[in-house]
């Protein structure tokens, strides 16, 4: 397996004066880059011209991650030409919330066969309820195909997203691609890193992914109680107080949710993914070390699976939450990857709306305010 990674800002244009000559049938190219390539997508078009026989997936994000680098306004791209494994790729419209259990469901049935292994996914940031996309990809695929991803982002501006579909950017689409054979290795892990404060409460209405009233009070009023002069703000301070979710008082199991959008007329809160009526909802908080530590913790899950392959892709979705927070530490985590995955492991990945992944092992969740690595090699 080869791979390489290559950046591009305004200032310099590319980073690479030579691309590398790996088109190929086996060759993935990754990119990440901000909502404004909808209107100017020469980048994308200049780096996907050298490769028309390979696959392209891609997205925008709310920054992009080259290493351990973090920018704006840039694009960030690995290329990678596997040597044993087949690839093959998917897409499905998702115009609403209400469409992404079927684009779920129809990405992972176009990949699906005995030869997959495993699936990488990202999805328009603001028309899909992720937990339904996540339902869907589940329902097609065993548990032992192992299925990360991200919703893509648009940095706080919540207006519009995109998804590379025909190799063009364009919104209200979910694509993937599907890993093929013995020799993949796909690691993951997922990992948080936010204190919780304040009591649980009851989640006493809500439809899909927005939420009406917790212990039968407005959503969005209790909300602001907590946030104080930030819920001014919202939806986007609320990024930095996310709710951390659990079945009952016995389930060990802990997914975040993250706003997306706030509707004062009947004061309700939108989040990323559902919110069930009778689950246990806890504000959570930032916590820095935690952050950071949370981000190598999620490194440490992932670096087992590519322990002696000669190359490695690290491919790390942070929530755009975290960046919030962490702000001029952000770099921070993305250092504590590659600190602890193996020596010459190359990393690209963005700032999202969403990460997907395993919660430890097992069918996928989506999670919100985590960072998720997904890693690729290749066995010989």
């Amino acid at each position: 397996m080869e791979v390489h990674t290559l950046g591009f800002d305004q200032k310099t244009r590319w980073s690479v004066s030579h691309r590398p000559r790996i088109n190929s049938s086996r060759t993935l190219v990754v990119l990440f880059g901000s909502s404004s390539l909808l209107d100017a997508a020469g980048p994308i078009e200049e780096l996907l011209h050298d490769y028309p026989g390979s696959l392209a997936i891609g997205c925008s994000t709310a920054g992009e991650i080259l290493g351990t680098q973090i920018c704006d306004e840039s694009v960030s791209a690995a290329l990678v030409r596997f040597d044993h494994t087949d690839i093959r790729m998917a897409s499905a419209p998702v115009q609403s919330a209400e469409d992404s259990f079927a684009a779920g469901q129809e990405v992972a049935r176009q990949l699906n066969d005995a030869r997959l292994r495993g699936i990488f996914v990202l999805s328009d940031g603001l028309q899909v309820n992720g937990s339904e996309l996540v339902r869907g990809l589940n329902s097609q695929v065993s548990a032992s195909v192992v299925v990360t991803g991200g919703l893509a982002g648009d940095g706080d501006r919540f207006r519009r997203t995109w998804v590379l579909h025909g190799r063009r950017p364009q919104a209200g689409f979910v694509t993937a691609v599907g890993f093929y054979g013995d020799h993949i290795r796909i690691g993951h892990g997922s990992k948080g890193g936010w204190d919780r404060f304040g009591p649980e409460r009851r989640v006493t209405k809500s439809k899909g992914n927005v939420l009406y009233e917790l212990d039968g009070r407005p959503a969005l009023e209790l909300y602001k109680e907590y946030l104080g002069d930030r819920a001014a703000g919202l939806p986007a301070t609320g990024l930095l107080f996310p709710l951390a979710l659990r079945a009952n008082v016995s389930d060990p199991k802990s997914l975040v949710r993250t706003i997306l959008a706030v509707n004062e007329r009947d004061q309700s809160l939108t989040f990323a993914g559902d919110i069930q009526e009778g689950t246990l909802a806890q504000l959570m908080k930032a916590n820095f070390d935690r952050l950071v530590q949370g981000a190598s913790e999620a490194a440490t899950s992932t670096k087992l699976s590519a322990n002696g392959c000669s190359s490695t892709l690290a491919v790390a979705i942070s929530c755009v939450g975290r960046r919030l927070v962490l702000g001029e530490r952000t770099e921070e985590e993305t250092e504590a990857t590659l600190d602890v995955l193996p020596p010459g492991t190359q990393q690209i990945g963005f700032y999202s709306y969403g990460e997907i992944s395993p919660y430890a092992t097992g069918t996928c969740d989506l999670h919100n305010q985590t960072m998720t690595l997904t890693t690729l090699s290749e066995a010989a």
